[in-house]
């Protein structure tokens, strides 16, 4: 906290350091961006281990996340060029090579997102249109092209229409979390409490192993790295120089409702049931929203669920498509750029919008079990350019040496790679069990 202190009374003597209307709207879109559809998953695999853990996990949710977007956002605003995305800084800083190497893996950590919340939204209206609407099914096909349309048409009126339709669509969303972890405190019992006081004989390696494990299912619910270099460059273009500052209050603002709202949901989620329920949860492969309409037979929470379930995928789809895009579009730039050609953004907006639209209503269509994909593949991936690269760039790249020199930066640095070595060594384990 005392990194959101400094840079809070640094801001107050900057020229700019009044909080504008847009950081508003950016604060709350790099919140839609984050708690989206993986929140819903979180209580389980958070609570599954038991009390102590899941104070271990509350604990460190605000450095993790924080420290590790801000060093993302750094990185970005560290391009010589203004309007330069991440696509163009990893050139500028690594070379071409690396700068393509750089730019498919920063595809491939957003793009197959897109892809499960596709699948994710279209599974989710369907169940909503059965169950609770009593209707006939649609034709999936049909059903996955209209709810991509719709999430497209959004995307075609630009950036800002992107992250001010994620700002809105988080006040129905947060609502909704905190109404339901409030309603579910009379339901509040001493399940987990027993189950800690059963685990207190556990051992060190089994609560490391635990949160070991752990970990990269909170790298991916709390990650927005998608959206952070828009977010960087849009600032930069708004504040020049003092960007950095603003987009560090912007964040810690983020990240602080991020923490506090979730922490709040996952542990009202966790004190209404037994470690026993949470694991009979994950092994029916479901959100923490199903298993709760079905374990209180509740018909609220059965009309409730659907929609929290929409708006969340709604907004997380729309935050990750833009850095899907900027991938997708990085590619083809430095493929023309290999040939001596260019093209125009609108003309790779549009491309990069067709190709995202099949190809997402295709995948959606099939209706495939990705979501062990994402855990294998894209996990990994995220882990490696939100946490690790940026930490690697401060000790090579000159622009970035300044934020490697006090004590803070310091810990908070060795803090984000550890974390991020943890993240991609967690999984490799998780495969080979």
């Amino acid at each position: 906290m005392n990194s959101i202190t400094e840079s809070a009374s640094v801001l107050e003597t900057s020229p700019d350091s009044s909080w504008r209307r847009s950081d508003t709207m950016w604060m709350l879109g790099l919140y839609g961006t984050a708690i989206g559809a993986g929140v819903l998953f979180l209580p389980i695999n958070a609570g599954i281990g038991g009390l102590v853990p899941l104070i271990i996990m509350a604990i460190i949710a605000f450095p993790m996340t924080f420290f590790a977007h801000r060093g993302l956002c750094r990185f970005v605003l560290s391009g010589k060029k203004g309007g330069g995305d991440i696509t163009e800084v990893v050139e500028e800083h690594f070379g071409v090579g690396a700068g393509k190497l750089i730019t498919l893996l920063y595809f491939f950590a957003i793009y197959p997102i897109c892809l499960v919340y596709g699948v994710a939204i279209t599974n989710t209206v369907n169940s909503f249109i059965i169950h609770q609407l009593h209707l006939p099914t649609p034709p999936r096909a049909i059903l996955a092209l209209i709810l991509i349309l719709g999430l497209m048409t959004i995307v075609r009126f630009g950036k800002e229409m992107i992250v001010k339709a994620m700002s809105i669509l988080v006040f129905p969303f947060v609502a909704a979390l905190m109404l339901l972890a409030v309603y579910l405190i009379p339901h509040w019992s001493s399940a987990i409490f027993d189950s800690a006081s059963a685990a207190g004989s556990m051992t060190g390696h089994s609560l490391m192993v635990t949160l070991w494990l752990a970990i990269p299912v909170m790298v991916f619910s709390f990650n927005h790295s998608p959206i952070i270099s828009s977010f960087a460059v849009a600032k930069r273009q708004e504040y020049g120089d003092g960007a950095e500052k603003k987009c560090s209050r912007i964040l810690a603002c983020s990240h602080v409702m991020m923490v506090l709202t979730v922490m709040f949901f996952v542990f009202s989620c966790a004190l209404s049931l037994s470690t026993a329920d949470l694991a009979q949860a994950k092994a029916q492969n479901i959100t923490i929203l199903s298993y709760l309409a079905n374990h209180f037979n509740n018909p609220l929470i059965e009309w409730v669920a659907p929609i929290i379930a929409t708006v969340a995928i709604s907004k997380s789809f729309l935050g990750h498509y833009l850095g899907a895009r900027e991938g997708f579009n990085g590619m083809m730039i430095k493929s023309l750029r290999s040939r001596g050609k260019s093209a125009s953004e609108e003309t790779l907006n549009r491309i990069t919008g067709i190709f995202m639209l099949l190809t997402t209503w295709l995948v959606a269509t099939m209706n495939p079990s990705i979501l062990g994909m994402i855990e294998t593949l894209g996990g990994p991936v995220i882990a490696m350019l939100l946490f690790l690269m940026p930490m690697y760039a401060m000790h090579k790249v000159p622009a970035m040496k300044k934020y490697s020199g006090t004590i803070i930066n310091v810990f908070s640095n060795v803090f984000v790679a550890l974390v991020g070595l943890v993240a991609m060594s967690a999984i490799v384990y998780s495969l080979l069990g």
